[in-house]
């Protein structure tokens, strides 16, 4: 029997091949999120390999420079940020950073706010608006991304968000890679080389 006769076969049968099967399209297989765990559970798919991000966690927005600062020295790079114009943002003391708006090709690190977090993957949900540009999120070494613990949802399907909806939205889910060039791996191809979640608590 060829290969396509041995694969029709098993759709087939035997009994158990198909039960597994059609036991999956009744009641799609998802991972287990402990919902009275949110954060738990979404730091740990953060830590994945296939994710590959590092996080830090605040208690309030006045901690966030601190943070970023904290991080961009373990990288050794200098306290230079592409910040949104987002007025949260603008409210906090950056004092010390060298701030602009707008990122160029080679983009050390820039901020983002994500709008929700979803435990089951690890994955982080953007929009666009007039304060949230797209562009930055792509060009820098190093995304930096501040979300808010009660913006956690536990499953992909719990992702819908309220009100009124942006141009757009996108997903991210760790950083980009290929194998591309020879099979080897290349991390942020497409995209920044590293992502940096910073959890804000209240």
């Amino acid at each position: 029997m060829n290969a396509r006769g041995t694969i029709l076969g098993r759709l087939k049968g035997p009994a158990p091949d198909r039960a597994e099967a059609m036991a999956l399209l009744v009641a799609p297989e998802r991972p287990a999120v402990d919902e009275t765990a949110l954060e738990a559970e979404f730091l740990s798919r953060l830590a994945l390999p296939s994710v590959n991000a590092s996080h830090d966690v605040i208690r309030a927005m006045a901690d966030l420079p601190a943070a970023i600062a904290r991080y961009l020295a373990e990288q050794g790079e200098a306290l230079t940020l592409c910040l949104p114009p987002e007025p949260r943002l603008k409210a906090i003391d950056w004092k010390g950073f060298a701030l602009h708006a707008s990122a160029t090709a080679d983009e050390a690190a820039v901020l983002a706010i994500a709008r929700k977090g979803i435990a089951e993957t690890g994955s982080l949900i953007f929009e666009t608006s007039p304060t949230a540009p797209m562009l930055p999120n792509f060009l820098a070494l190093h995304h930096i991304v501040l979300l808010a613990v009660r913006d956690i949802a536990p499953y992909l399907e719990d992702a819908p968000l309220a009100g009124s909806q942006p141009r757009a939205h996108y997903w991210v889910t760790g950083v980009s890679g290929t194998t591309d060039i020879e099979g080897t791996y290349v991390r942020g191809a497409h995209g920044p080389r590293f992502l940096h979640v910073i959890l804000l608590q209240n």
